[in-house]
């Protein structure tokens, strides 16, 4: 599986160097990365992750669309400097121009198979269900960040229960 994506990664820079007619530093690829996300680009780290759940469930599009988006991240902040937006019109030229594919900001794979574990808040109010809130949230919460219901204004209360989402 890496091999692939490997493969895919040189030869998204391969067409990015023909088409600015520069050499680009390649980038360190993990494939440690879960959730709902498929690929992330770390700019100032030249670092590429990808998630494997999602590439095995989507090999096809994932080499073809996923692989490259993150790394016309790398590249138009490689050309066009750090000042640029994620998805602004730099990304967008790399991802049309260099790559011929169209410029989606997300994937539609279905994310059923990464659910993730959210935590039940409960606030003041008796009519609302509970919240289900997520490890990131929850990992805050325990931190000494608080969460408040917008209907009641009162702080949210974890129940000691967990949900897979």
């Amino acid at each position: 599986m890496p091999d692939l994506i490997q493969e895919r990664v040189e030869e998204c820079f391969q067409m990015a160097e023909s088409h600015f007619q520069q050499s680009f530093k390649r980038p360190q690829i993990s494939f440690k990365l879960r959730g709902q996300k498929a690929g992330v680009a770390h700019i100032d780290e030249n670092r590429l992750r990808f998630n494997p759940t999602l590439y095995a469930e989507n090999t096809v599009h994932f080499l073809q669309h996923t692989v490259a988006h993150e790394v016309a991240h790398l590249v138009s902040y490689a050309v066009f400097g750090k000042k640029i937006r994620a998805h602004g019109p730099q990304w967008q030229a790399v991802m049309q121009e260099v790559y011929l594919l169209p410029a989606h900001r997300c994937h539609s794979y279905t994310v059923n198979s990464t659910a993730k574990i959210h935590y039940l808040y409960k606030c003041q109010c008796r009519q609302r269900e509970p919240f289900a809130l997520s490890g990131q949230r929850h990992a805050r919460i325990n931190k000494g960040m608080s969460y408040i219901c917008k209907v009641c204004s009162s702080k949210l209360i974890y129940l000691n229960e967990q949900v897979r989402r």
